[in-house]
């Protein structure tokens, strides 16, 4: 049986292809791994972060919307079990499980900021946000205005990444790309967005949002972060395109 991303070759812009790099190679593609995004220290070096974890007891929910966000953050929750966690999806929850020693209290079943928000209980409390400094006010907002006392902090930067040259000659010829955030979809806007044929995929509405601004067609737009659930959007996009142009 013939796999069904074999000849195909698929681009992963995170800066590393991990799990969902696994996946879509298990379905024959070949993966082209372009960092379009690169993950940096905040500006200050990470000293609000320290100084707002040093002090973690003093809140009863710490809340990341990031894997990059919960492995900076989380490892300070292993010494502070009262604190609950609450994280935006199951790939998020996973990486602030694992950085804190213990499990996620909250994890929405709408893997995006509206979802934990709307799962999030009403009672009034403190919340520590840790969060990138790209990040949507869209959590932090709702919190407040549900009366949550909101502190933010910067985890980390994302810097948009220039590919080299030979990355871009790369990236105009791959069928099909993943865009996994706004800044991502920035980067794939400016690198080969013009000239390539490849069909976009983005993870989730607000990237595809991203990706629509600066004049980037999506094909798709998958509702889950999940590496296999990406990989199986990725089938979908290319056995449509198969049939639409009898390859």
């Amino acid at each position: 049986m013939t796999a069904p991303l074999a000849g195909r070759r698929i681009a992963v812009t995170r800066p590393d292809a991990g799990e969902l790099g696994a996946e879509l190679s298990a379905l024959g593609a070949t993966v082209v791994h372009v960092p379009l995004i690169e993950i940096a220290e905040p500006l200050d070096g990470g000293a609000a972060l320290r100084r707002a974890l040093a002090r973690l007891d003093a809140f009863d929910w710490l809340v990341v919307t990031s894997a990059n966000g919960a492995r900076r953050a989380g490892p300070a929750a292993a010494d502070h079990p009262a604190v609950r966690l609450a994280a935006v999806g199951p790939a998020t929850a996973a990486a602030l499980a694992e950085a804190a020693g213990r499990d996620v209290d909250l994890v929405p079943a709408l893997a995006q900021a509206e979802g934990l928000l709307a799962e999030f209980p009403r009672d009034p409390a403190r919340v520590l946000l840790a969060q990138a400094d790209r990040a949507r006010t869209v959590l932090a907002d709702g919190l407040a205005a549900i009366g949550h006392a909101v502190e933010c902090v910067t985890a980390y930067r994302t810097a948009v990444r220039a590919p080299t040259p030979a990355e871009v000659e790369q990236l105009r010829d791959v069928d099909v790309v993943v865009l996994a955030s706004g800044s991502a979809a920035e980067g794939w806007a400016a690198a080969a967005g013009g000239s390539s044929r490849a069909a976009v995929v983005a993870l989730g509405p607000v990237t595809a949002a991203a990706a629509a601004k600066r004049g980037v067609t999506v094909a798709h737009v998958s509702s889950s972060p999940g590496a296999r659930a990406v990989a199986d959007v990725v089938v979908t996009v290319v056995t449509a395109s198969s049939g639409e142009t009898g390859r």
